[in-house]
């Protein structure tokens, strides 16, 4: 078996400096040791994968590579006792897709302590629709679940977006009240969500340069930082809590000290990377349970392998909205 071909999206490097990914045979051998050797059924697309796919060498350091920080598949084989062939499990994070071999692969050899057990009630395709974007939603909701429901709004920014949609429905799963910010007219998507209120991205951000605006929000979930993050942190209530998970408007805050020492707001960054295993393992049963959006199976549209370069286009332009699923059966 260790000479079995198999079909991976491949991003390799020409000789003008340009990237370019496309469906071509690899084989199990060339994948990276591991203790687990799974058969993938299904991947996600996330804006870390466009990057690699792009040639960003703070992601991807070697090419030719394979990218995919997301998969969930069947263990083909295994030297670990409890992750037995025949299991389907989980991987995202790590160093899954990023310098390793990842789910945009029939394929994936990992270390053991990347294995996550599916959880009972979640399918292999749900857990995908999830993926990093809703793991990442998720460990944000959860810096902010101790606000009470009725201390105010809550505010998810980059709503549209996989981390921002997810954010969306299981804030209002859980009964909060949710602001969506969005520079996509995409009212009726968010409100199926469940966001009550829908705000203008261009509008948010209009007049806000003073070091302190007036107070709305009970809690943060930010997904594109920049102004948009500065905004938000500005207008937060006493005592509110802000996540932060990515940078796709900017790197940088342009914020002064004054909402966090006359209002006591708190900064939380969020990282899926690295986040502890049994947290991990206990996060993916809330997202199986009590977490899982009722309209999960609507969020997401499915691609193969074969239409990624156009889905990585419109990721990168800012057209996909939701979450995008690989399905490499």
């Amino acid at each position: 078996m260790t000479d079995q071909a198999f079909d991976a999206f491949i991003v390799e490097e020409t000789a003008d400096g340009q990237y370019r990914g496309s469906v071509k045979n690899a084989r199990i051998q060339d994948l990276p040791e591991g203790d687990v050797l799974i058969r993938v059924r299904h991947s996600s697309l996330n804006f870390k994968d466009a990057l690699s796919i792009s040639g960003n060498k703070g992601i991807t350091q070697n090419y030719p590579h394979t990218p995919g920080i997301d998969a969930a598949g069947i263990v083909e084989k295994s030297n670990t006792p409890g992750v037995a062939p025949g299991n389907p499990v989980i991987v995202t994070s790590y160093d899954l897709g990023m310098n390793t071999a990842g789910g945009f692969g029939q394929y994936i050899r990992v270390p053991k302590d990347w294995v996550v057990p599916l959880p009972d009630g979640l399918t292999l395709e749900e857990s995908m629709i999830l993926g990093t974007a809703g793991f990442t939603a998720a460990m944000s909701v959860e810096k902010i679940a101790d606000i009470p429901k009725n201390a105010g709004p809550v505010l998810v920014t980059g709503a549209t977006g996989g981390v921002g949609s997810m954010a969306v429905a299981i804030l209002a799963k859980l009964g909060y009240t949710v602001t969506a910010v969005s520079g996509k007219s995409e009212t009726d998507f968010l409100s199926q969500l469940g966001a009550s209120e829908i705000i203008n991205r261009q509008a948010f951000v209009e007049g806000n340069k003073a070091p302190v605006l007036k107070a709305r929000w009970a809690g943060v979930i930010d997904t594109v930082g920049g102004d948009i993050l500065a905004t938000a942190i500005k207008s937060t209530r006493a005592w509110g809590k802000v996540t932060c998970c990515g940078l796709v408007a900017s790197p940088d805050l342009p914020i002064t000290v004054f909402p966090f020492i006359l209002r006591g707001v708190s900064l939380h960054g969020i990282d899926s990377q690295h986040y502890p295993r049994e947290l991990r393992l206990a996060l993916w049963k809330k997202l199986a349970h009590d977490w899982k959006p009722d309209n999960l199976g609507e969020m997401a549209t499915h691609i193969s392998l074969d239409q990624l370069n156009p889905a990585i286009e419109n990721m990168l332009k800012g057209r996909l909205k939701g979450r995008t699923v690989v399905d490499l059966t």
